[in-house]
């Protein structure tokens, strides 16, 4: 979700970038948009394929367009304020376009580097329901079973599928948006939380509105999902991951945390959702408040990895990446949500933000072109994610028949990634 710049500093502010992190850092964690989240599909609006029918043009990496890129990342990254950012654009039979602009560590001066970890926020969500979509290959889980089934104290759990939850339509109060969990985070960044302390938040409020009636982000439909992977696999979810996602899908620079943990080299991470609204490093700052939902760390060139398997379905079954696929309106322009992915103008993927962090992992199936953008802030500018504005940036030179965009969110609004 993104804010308006007047809210910024304000309690309330600091709570809803820490909800839209995990919503664009999530939908993507995927982020803001025009309309409220929880505006309903029109009828006759139906689930479509999220995959291009044909192919859009892509312009050729020339060294007239690459300058064109520099300059024009550049100046986003000046006049949004980013400390530092990291781009990569792979295109095949093109040059890729591996960029760092700016810096790493603001004190140090240390420039941004394509090398480095980096927290990706609601990009989790996308690990996770892979490996919720491996148990269901290994016939372990069923989409529409309900997840009563697996979890004991979900309410109205008899009646939310599992299917409902990966793709944003259960209903669940977020409990990132709780004011008692928002205090609590302020006024302890480092403090450790519990899958079931986050569902707490969560489920002292009502539910929004019955399941399937309409697409509204909230974190506590994939923390829902990482405990369901754990009490179906017997595993944690940070060993289910890298047994069954990180290992086959070759990603060595991707963990799953399970505290504040943070491999070197890695970027310092600047926010001002504190407090007082000051700026503040948040490196350190321990993401078990979002686990399933957006804990999770990795880098470039996993990313560029994961963007493709992800959106091809290297690691499922056809007909389950089909139904993964399978996106439906979200009330933002341009925009579906399937099974823990979006399209965003023909972009496949999700983002992430979480206090420090921003990141954009798309990929284009008409090119087969895939898209990373990382930086080291979370902060907006003119209530724009600015991983939103460089994706937007990138794609309005490189891919114009798919210019990437989410559209600034009211304040009020939970964003449709995380």
């Amino acid at each position: 979700m993104t804010r308006t710049p007047e809210r910024r500093g304000s309690a309330q502010t600091a709570h809803r970038r820490i909800t839209a992190a995990l919503t664009t850092t999530g939908l993507l964690a995927l982020t803001a948009c025009t309309a409220p989240t929880t505006a309903s599909a029109p009828p006759a609006e139906a689930a479509t394929s999220a995959t291009p029918s044909a192919a859009a043009p892509v312009r050729e990496l020339t060294p007239a367009v690459t300058a064109r890129l520099d300059k024009a990342i550049e100046g986003t990254r000046r006049q949004a304020g980013v400390p530092g950012v990291i781009v990569g654009l792979f295109v095949p039979g093109e040059a890729e376009y591996v960029r760092s602009f700016g810096v790493a560590d603001k004190s140090s001066g240390a420039p941004m580097s394509d090398d480095l970890h980096m927290r990706i926020g609601s990009e989790t969500k996308t690990f996770t329901v892979t490996a919720l979509l491996r148990l269901v290959d290994a016939g372990k889980v069923g989409l529409d079973d309900p997840v009563s089934e697996y979890l004991q104290g979900v309410p109205g759990g008899n009646g939310i599928s599992l299917r409902q939850l990966a793709e944003m339509r259960s209903g669940l109060f977020s409990y990132s948006e709780d004011p008692d969990f928002d205090k609590a985070f302020l006024a302890d960044p480092d403090r450790d939380f519990t899958p079931e302390q986050l569902l707490g938040y969560a489920f002292k409020h009502p539910a929004n509105f019955p399941p399937g009636q309409k697409f509204q982000y909230s974190n506590t439909n994939t923390i829902l999902l990482g405990l369901v992977v754990e009490k179906v696999s017997g595993r944690s979810l940070g060993d289910f991951l890298q047994r069954e996602v990180f290992r086959p899908s070759g990603l060595e620079r991707t963990l799953f945390p399970v505290g504040a943990e943070f491999p070197k080299p890695h970027a310092q991470g600047y926010t001002t959702q504190t407090e007082n609204g000051e700026q503040a490093d948040a490196t350190d700052w321990n993401p078990s408040w979002a686990w399933a939902a957006g804990a999770m760390i990795s880098d470039l060139d996993d990313l560029r990895t994961w963007g493709r398997v992800v959106a091809t379905g290297t690691l499922l079954k056809p007909a389950t990446q089909a139904q993964r696929l399978r996106t439906l309106p979200t009330g933002y322009p341009g925009t579906g949500y399937g099974l823990g992915i979006f399209v965003n103008h023909g972009w496949l993927g999700h983002n992430g933000s979480l206090p420090g962090y921003q990141s954009v992992v798309v990929y284009l199936p008409s090119a087969k072109a895939t898209l990373v953008v990382l930086s080291n802030t979370d902060n907006d500018y003119l209530g724009n994610e600015n991983s939103t504005l460089f994706a937007k940036t990138i794609t309005g030179i490189v891919t114009p028949g798919n210019i990437y965009d989410l559209p600034p969110a009211p304040p009020s609004s939970a964003s449709p990634s995380g």
